[in-house]
């Protein structure tokens, strides 16, 4: 059974810090595109981060270039996103999503909040 698990949110003062994980199980991160999302309230899911299957190619958001890096562990099968100066606009709830061909995968969500 196919199954992506984030980890990692939560609430987060301005200028920290979070590492938000995505457990996957039924099939192998390397092989797939592996990418995060969020949605905010009241707004459209967006596109955060990508890394492709081969090579490791990583693309980013402009509003998160510089602060955000996203990596896998293949021997973990996990794909992560390291989230550094973290501004208020970075509040939304964020999404693990795997795809290759005509399959794809999304996880449950997880919520970061960044307020003072």
């Amino acid at each position: 059974q196919v199954q992506l698990v984030e980890s990692g949110g939560g609430l987060v003062q301005p200028g920290g810090s979070l590492r938000l994980s995505c457990a996957a199980s039924g099939f192998t991160v390397s092989t797939y595109a592996m990418r995060w999302y969020r949605q905010a309230p009241g707004k459209e899911r967006e596109l955060v981060a990508g890394i492709s299957s081969a090579g490791g190619v990583r693309t980013y958001a402009d509003s998160v270039k510089g602060r955000f890096y996203i990596y896998r562990d293949n021997a973990k099968n996990t794909v992560s996103l390291q989230m550094n100066s973290l501004k208020p606009e970075d509040t939304a709830v964020y999404y693990c999503n795997a795809i290759r061909d005509r399959d794809e995968y999304w996880g449950q969500g997880t919520q970061v909040t960044v307020s003072s």
